[in-house]
């Protein structure tokens, strides 16, 4: 199968359910908010080394403050994982930045007290009760006060939805590896959680180091790769989270769309691990088609 010359490979995705959590982050001005978003999902693009997948599903400004907004999106194996680095992310990232509360993005789902366990920064002087329409603590902070809503929801969601880019150059790889995270940016519910979208740093499950869980796929490094097409010499990926499967495989679809507009990519491909990593088979084929 060919798109604008470029080859789609006969192959799949490997993905896998997680829990989610959406947070709707408000903010007094774009600054402090982008500010917000920074810091609350860095360091958090793969749970091979992180604890937490994240990043920014989209900025609103229907918020129930009327502020400035972000809905934010985190993904983990577990509840219970999930709910422990929402409390130190939160607790170490929102209620410190200026401005910034914290309101329950999702409806459904489970219950957790988040807001509840991070009342106690208040040491005696946090107080519970109605804000905007909207269960919260109010915990004082030497700024005034953080809001943060009492429960927030955990669902269950899509991670590992991914793409890879097959290109000639470096420079045509990025632009188009550009273009497909611009292409999923809108789209509501996924996120892509590497650096600016993109992982130049492609991995497989295991190491000949029996430490590491994950090390380099060099299936998919040129220098390395024999099976790839003789004029690839950079290969880059791009991983989606969303909050199903529909989601990612729309966004995977805009993605792939729009990469192979751009000049010089050979083809488009997607890891996978025999079933190790994932049970839900996303073929780039159908997504593409």
């Amino acid at each position: 199968m060919k798109l604008n010359s470029v080859v789609i490979d006969n192959t799949f995705a490997e993905a896998f359910k997680m829990r989610y959590v959406r947070l709707l982050v408000t903010a007094i001005d774009a600054h402090w908010l982008q500010a917000a978003i920074s810091a609350s999902t860095g360091c958090a693009t793969s749970i091979i080394g992180c604890t937490v997948e994240a990043g920014l599903e989209s900025c609103t400004n229907e918020t129930p403050d009327g502020r400035p907004g972000a809905f934010l999106l985190f993904f983990a194996r577990e509840r219970e994982i999930l709910e422990k680095e929402l409390i130190k992310r939160i607790g170490q990232t929102l209620l410190t930045c200026p401005t910034v509360s914290v309101f329950n993005g999702s409806s459904g789902g489970e219950l957790a007290n988040i807001g509840a366990r991070l009342r106690y920064f208040g040491d005696g002087h946090e107080t519970e009760g109605e804000a905007y329409g909207r269960n919260v603590w109010e915990i004082p902070v030497s700024e005034g006060k953080f809001i943060v809503e009492t429960k927030i929801s955990i669902n269950e969601g899509v991670a590992g939805g991914v793409f890879l880019i097959m290109a000639k150059t470096q420079s045509a790889g990025l632009s188009a590896a550009k273009a497909a995270v611009e292409a999923i940016a809108p789209l509501p519910g996924t996120i892509t959680p590497f650096p600016g979208g993109v992982c130049r740093a492609a991995s497989r499950i295991g190491s000949k180091y029996p430490f590491l869980k994950a090390s380099t796929n060099t299936k998919f490094v040129p220098s390395l790769g024999p099976t790839l097409p003789a004029e690839v010499t950079c290969v880059y990926e791009i991983v989606i989270n969303g909050v199903d499967e529909p989601s990612v495989k729309a966004a995977m679809r805009e993605g792939i769309l729009s990469a192979v507009r751009e000049p010089l990519i050979t083809m488009i491909s997607a890891p996978n691990f025999e079933g190790r990593l994932g049970s839900i088979k996303l073929h780039l084929h159908d997504i593409a088609g």
